[in-house]
């Protein structure tokens, strides 16, 4: 029973991960086109970085999680562990954004004032 509940657990896992990439991936351009003043070539290259980044580890965070479950005797226990689990990923993408969202801020804001700073 575990190994069902493995098969859907990263199966979602799976689903949430790419769909949540791609979003960030499509929208976070412009952030930073802004951040590096419409270098288009520099942008693409970080873009792709950091989505190649989250993929791996979002996945990785995955499978690992997949090392602290306990044995599923039960479709109750399946259910419950399956959603426990996704919970955390999704909690784990949802903090990892805001921190990224942060850092991108403060970044921002350090270089308006290196580059804006009046004589």
């Amino acid at each position: 029973m575990n190994t069902l509940a493995y098969i859907i657990y990263l199966f979602i896992t799976y689903l949430i991960t790419v769909h949540v990439g791609l979003r960030f991936y499509r929208n976070g351009r412009v952030y930073i086109l802004r951040l590096l003043h419409g270098d288009e070539k520099m942008t693409d290259s970080i873009n792709n970085i950091l989505l190649v980044g989250y993929y791996l580890l979002n996945l990785g965070y995955a499978s690992l999680m997949i090392s602290t479950w306990k044995t599923i005797t039960t479709w109750a226990e399946m259910v419950g562990s399956i959603s426990t689990m996704t919970g955390k990923i999704m909690l784990a993408l949802g903090i990892m954004h805001f921190w990224n969202m942060t850092v991108i801020y403060f970044i921002s804001r350090k270089h308006n004032t290196i580059t804006h700073h009046k004589i």
